[in-house]
Order: C-alpha cells, then sequence, then structure tokens
C-alpha cells in the first residue's frame, strides 16, 4: 500500500499534466473535500464525494488561468501530510493576475486521500 506522501506526491503530478481522472482516483468515494475562501470564489466550500471534487476541478478551470503551480514543500506526519506551494494565475472574473503562496493539508488512509483542506490568500484576487 502507498504510503500518504507517495499519495500525494502522485496527486500533484496528476495535476501538472492536466489528468484530473487519475486525481479522482486518489480521492476516496465519499472524501471530505474543502476549499476555504469566500462563496465569490466559485471553487471555495465543501465537497463530498468523487462527483464533487470533479466539479471543484472544473470550476477552478473556469474561473482561474493557472500559469504558474508549485508545491514546494512537503510536510509528511503519518496519514497526514501538509503541502506549502506558490501560484500565479488570472482570476478570469476580476481580470486580475494573482500571486500567492497556498496551503494544501491532506489526510490519506488506506492509501486514497480521505481529506483535503486548501487555503490561499483569497484577498489577493480582489484588492
Amino acid at each position: 500500500m502507498a504510503n500518504a506522501l507517495s499519495v500525494v506526491k502522485a496527486a500533484y503530478e496528476a495535476f501538472g499534466r492536466g489528468d484530473i481522472a487519475a486525481i479522482l482516483d486518489l480521492v476516496a468515494d465519499n472524501g471530505d473535500w474543502e476549499m476555504l475562501g469566500p462563496p465569490a470564489i466559485p471553487y471555495t466550500g465543501q465537497r463530498n464525494n468523487k462527483d464533487d471534487v470533479a466539479r471543484f476541478f472544473a470550476e477552478v478551470g473556469e474561473a482561474d488561468d493557472i500559469q504558474l503551480f508549485e508545491p514546494r514543500e512537503f510536510i509528511e506526519a503519518g496519514e497526514h501530510v501538509t503541502v506549502l506551494g506558490f501560484e500565479r494565475f488570472m482570476a478570469r472574473a476580476e481580470g486580475k493576475l494573482v500571486e500567492t503562496e497556498w496551503i494544501h493539508v491532506f489526510t490519506v488512509q488506506g492509501g486514497k486521500i480521505t481529506r483535503w483542506r486548501g487555503c490561499y490568500d483569497t484577498a489577493a484576487r480582489f484588492v
């Protein structure tokens, strides 16, 4: 069975090549997935299953033109992995280039992502 860190790294590798199906294969059927932030950002909020997570990725793609996405540091603690990274994207609705650091926190059990929390400086897209 894959350890938590290898599952998380596989998810980022899949994202880097645009393979959302591969990410969904790593997500538990009833995963707990939440992007923290205001409702003005279409992809924030709670997701509870693979269909919801697939919709999350579709909404990210519709809302933001991601130009740079870099996971920079992986911190593993058993079944939990925290990833620190950086992103540059064009927020389409606001017509604004945003550069921000982000934090993603994963829980992996049985080789599947059972919980994910994401956050970045959401105020940066509105100021």
